[in-house]
């Protein structure tokens, strides 16, 4: 007989103790800048939902460390994105956060250079022009842009190449059963996290945190309570292969069947889930290094990270359902649940940053369990790598 795919799948664990990055990664200005230059600045980052720009001439400003970038839909119902500074001498262009244009031109409010919502330059209020000047030459800086799905991506690179989607993690769970495209909003929560970025996708990447500090969510999944992300963590999973309880196999607690305060579903389930997708309970899709999207029964959950300063990261999370089932769904039982995870998740990355200042401190060290937050690590060192001459 031949072998299972359970049987020949490997145990996951680190096999020889790692370091991680060194602590001044999380504090250090020179090392932050060095994260925008080799990462925030170099590949595709979630910014919205095609619903935030639903009509023409609606626009939003986002700023991406240093940049300022205005995303639009223009008059022919195109979503276009520019750094938001004229070509003139340099001055910001849209100066409120969102909203609609008042016409189908982008004016600078210093000189009044103007230009078409395609980013052409189409008028300069100069009584002359110098020599040789063409204002085909004097477009906006474009930014390039990709919607996967439903959500808008945008790359600060010159010559951004590829789509949104090759930026998602290979080892991913696939979305395609989700009618991502069709969801709506039913809540947002923001909140500024006093960490660096990376500590956040640390955390994110293991659970050995998850039985002291996320003790309801170890209750709902109870592999989870064991310290474990999955059944080939335990380097003696193999005695449990045949063991379907959840602490073992995976998946939600027994009669649960979603993130939620009850566990239960509070609207209508997503029809064409397959029965694994149903039985996980959650299928997570990360996209670093700015979100990642998590597919239960009856509603979507994405979290979007932006770095404010080396210690001081933006979350944006977002609580997705069908439009026939918001009105006829309980809305607060699914929010308060996530909201308690995020809340969870957030203050023990804080208590993590404040220990990275101590001058003894240069590096941590890497459980078998933490493999995920070695290949995030070596992610992080090979974009910086990239970035050395």
């Amino acid at each position: 007989m031949q072998p299972t795919a359970s049987e020949r799948a490997p145990y996951n664990g680190l096999t020889q103790a790692e370091p991680t990055l060194p602590s001044s990664a999380y504090w250090d200005g020179e090392k932050y800048q060095r994260d925008l230059d080799a990462i925030w600045y170099k590949n595709w980052l979630l910014i919205c939902r095609e619903a935030d720009l639903a009509q023409p001439l609606a626009f939003r400003r986002f700023r991406i460390g240093t940049q300022d970038i205005v995303v639009l839909r223009d008059d022919t119902g195109a979503l276009r994105a520019f750094h938001n500074t004229c070509r003139h001498r340099g001055s910001q262009l849209c100066q409120e956060s969102e909203g609609r244009l008042k016409a189908r031109l982008i004016t600078c409010p210093y000189h009044a250079w103007s230009y078409s919502l395609r980013g052409d330059l189409v008028r300069v209020p100069s009584k002359s022009l110098p020599v040789g000047f063409d204002k085909a030459d004097h477009p906006l800086y474009r930014v390039a842009l990709s919607v996967w799905r439903g959500f808008v991506f945008i790359n600060l690179q010159d010559d951004a190449a590829g789509s949104a989607q090759a930026s998602f993690d290979p080892a991913s769970g696939n979305l395609g059963n989700w009618p991502l495209e069709t969801l709506v909003s039913g809540h947002v929560l923001r909140k500024v996290m006093h960490c660096n970025w990376k500590i956040f996708w640390e955390n994110f990447n293991e659970c050995l945190h998850c039985p002291g500090v996320h003790k309801d969510l170890s209750r709902l999944v109870p592999i989870y309570g064991r310290g474990l992300m999955s059944r080939h963590d335990d380097p003696e999973w193999t005695r449990h292969a045949d063991n379907d309880a959840p602490e073992f196999s995976g998946g939600l607690r027994a009669g649960a069947e979603t993130w939620s305060r009850d566990g239960q579903a509070h609207g209508p389930v997503f029809s064409g889930l397959t029965p694994a997708e149903r039985a996980a309970g959650q299928t997570y899709a990360t996209s670093l290094p700015s979100m990642f999207i998590v597919g239960h029964v009856d509603y979507v959950r994405t979290v979007r990270l932006v770095p404010l300063g080396p210690e001081e990261t933006e979350l944006v999370a977002e609580w997705l359902f069908a439009p026939e089932a918001l009105a006829a769904t309980d809305i607060d039982n699914i929010v308060a649940f996530g909201t308690q995870v995020l809340e969870e998740d957030a203050a023990i990355c804080e208590v993590n940053q404040r220990g990275l200042r101590s001058m003894r401190h240069q590096a941590g060290v890497l459980m078998p369990e933490e493999y995920e937050l070695h290949r995030f690590h070596n992610w992080v060192r090979e974009r910086h790598a990239a970035l050395s001459p």
